[in-house]
């Protein structure tokens, strides 16, 4: 694994909870975001950062590395978590990874991220952030 591991959603709301430095990064689409909602870790007093891993195209955001630089220049700690979130656990990966080749260390991916996986029916929204009751909000 190139990346610090996979977390649930309950262990990332404790980790940004319990660290001041964590940044909760959703690597969703600008489409995702608007019309599905995103994590609301203002409660908590933790910044979200909102950064496309692909656009709603599936071309991947060649800015993503120094996007994300900007999103964690404020911290005070370079080793308080990074944590990924996308729309099932499975984009996160790669932000993860890359997050880690650049030196951001700890990184993890939020298994079931913000809907989770598809049910037997086709649906999402039974697993990920939304489901486990944490705070969202839509636009």
């Amino acid at each position: 694994m190139s990346y610090a591991g996979d977390i649930t959603v309950r262990q990332a709301w404790d980790l940004l909870r319990d660290n001041p430095d964590a940044v909760l990064v959703d690597v969703r689409t600008e489409a995702e975001w608007r019309f599905v909602g995103v994590p609301d870790t203002s409660a908590i007093d933790r910044p979200t950062a909102l950064i496309e891993w692909v656009d709603g195209t599936g071309t991947h955001n060649s800015e993503f590395v120094d996007q994300l630089q900007v999103a964690l220049s404020a911290r005070k700690d370079a080793e308080a978590p990074v944590i990924f979130l996308c729309r099932s656990g499975q984009r996160s990966i790669g932000a993860a990874t890359a997050s880690t080749a650049a030196g951001y260390a700890p990184s993890y991916n939020v298994l079931a991220g913000f809907e989770g996986p598809l049910d037997a029916d086709g649906h999402r929204g039974g697993a990920g952030w939304r489901a486990e009751g944490l705070p969202w909000r839509q636009s």
